[in-house]
């Protein structure tokens, strides 16, 4: 048996509160205690956003009273938001900050929106490079993480169309948009300072963009998903809309070159960009798919196999527990198997396999994009600070603070 420190997903979307019939925190957190996942860290797109210190406030009181694993959250950056909001947000818990930069915020309903070319006055304007080169010096100071969905909207607003087909979202999502928000974000972060971290990349030339920066002195993380590590866009006529998701899944030259970076540690973090849908919504016609698919569950076992066949499994913790806690201050408590340290444990069985089946599945999205992949790991049991919560339904989950800011 293998024994490993607890996973440490920094990249979770509960759609509670918004949407809790796609996923609420029980659901999100239960899936999480099953794959031996024991801290999230969930985006501030819910509905209503947490772009307040009192939204956030009120997230982590309901979170609290449904999580069965810690948790901790994200704050928003709006293209209005000020130092000072993001300071109370920082008093509150936040572990970071998140910026959507091709997506518009609505004012009434209080929720971040894709909207390109919308000239509706009820939306906000998405968060651009200037929100970020006002804003940075602010969470530097704070000592926080400043996460980017990385998307240039006007390279996406030149590559907009129908979206009918899978081919019709690659060609509008083009790696070129990544690339052009990760070097211009980098260029805000070397001038402040602040710690940069990009969320979901997921093509060669966003990875190339991203070294190219870091090489030059930008203090910089990447994270990349097993999505875009065990597939390409290849096997969507085998998988379905269930692979449909932002960024996409690209082509076997992305894989390869995101591999090639994980291999050589420019990417130090795997995360899921876990955004489940019902059931139903993903069997609507492809137009018509919202974006996204669950992963909390199998981001451990997915992260074994792929280090198995890189040749060293013992990379898989570095990615999903090590790393993942240092990038928001959780370094004391979370990450690693060591004195002192929270008592996140996960036994995992490396002579049985784990073949991934809808029926097993805790999220409310049952069918997801891994969906009949064998892996040559099973978990068979998993500890929160010393209590077993891979079978179990009781809600013991606390919100985590980031060391910097609980002194």
């Amino acid at each position: 048996m293998y024994v490993l420190p607890g996973g440490v997903d920094v990249h979770v979307h509960s759609r509670d509160p918004g949407f809790p019939e796609k996923e609420d925190f029980a659901s999100l957190t239960s899936a999480a205690a099953a794959g031996g996942v024991t801290v999230v860290l969930d985006m501030p797109n819910t509905v209503p956003a947490v772009d307040t210190a009192g939204m956030l406030e009120s997230k982590a009181a309901m979170a609290h009273s449904k999580a069965r694993v810690d948790f901790g959250l994200w704050g928003l950056i709006r293209s209005s938001t000020t130092s000072g909001q993001l300071e109370e947000m920082a008093a509150a818990g936040a572990i970071g900050f998140k910026a959507y930069l091709a997506y518009s915020f609505s004012i009434s309903r209080k929720q971040v929106l894709y909207s390109p070319g919308s000239e509706d006055p009820d939306l906000e304007p998405p968060a651009d490079y200037g929100t970020l080169a006002r804003l940075a010096p602010a969470v530097a100071h704070l000592g926080l993480p400043l996460a980017i969905h990385a998307e240039d909207p006007t390279v996406l607003a030149a590559f907009r169309r129908p979206i009918l087909s899978y081919e019709d979202l690659l060609l509008s999502r083009p790696p070129d948009a990544e690339a052009v928000a990760v070097s211009a974000a980098a260029a805000v972060a070397r001038e402040s300072g602040v710690h940069l971290h990009i969320a979901h990349l997921s093509s060669a030339l966003g990875l190339q963009a991203a070294e190219d920066a870091m090489r030059i002195g930008t203090t910089m993380t990447l994270e990349t998903c097993p999505q875009f590590l065990l597939l390409t866009a290849d096997d969507f006529d085998r998988i379905g809309p269930a692979m449909k998701m932002l960024p996409p899944i690209r082509t076997s030259a992305d894989r390869e070159a995101l591999i090639g970076g994980l291999r050589r540690g420019a990417i130090s973090i795997v995360s899921t960009d876990h955004a489940p849908h019902s059931d139903e919504e993903k069997s609507l016609p492809f137009e018509d798919v919202p974006a996204g698919s669950p992963g909390v569950q199998t981001l451990y076992l997915s992260c074994l196999q792929i280090a198995k066949d890189l040749g060293d499994v013992w990379l898989a913790p570095r990615w999903v527990s090590e790393a993942p806690a240092r990038l928001v201050g959780l370094e004391e408590s979370k990450g690693a198997l060591a004195p002192g340290f929270d008592a996140d444990i996960v036994i995992v069985d490396p002579n049985a396999k784990t073949r991934v089946r809808a029926d097993h599945m805790r999220s409310q999205q049952r069918h997801g994009a891994l969906e009949g992949m064998t892996f040559d790991f099973a978990i068979r049991d998993v500890y929160l600070r010393g209590e077993s919560v891979a079978h179990g339904a009781k809600a013991r989950g606390r919100m985590v603070r980031p060391v910097m800011v609980a002194r």
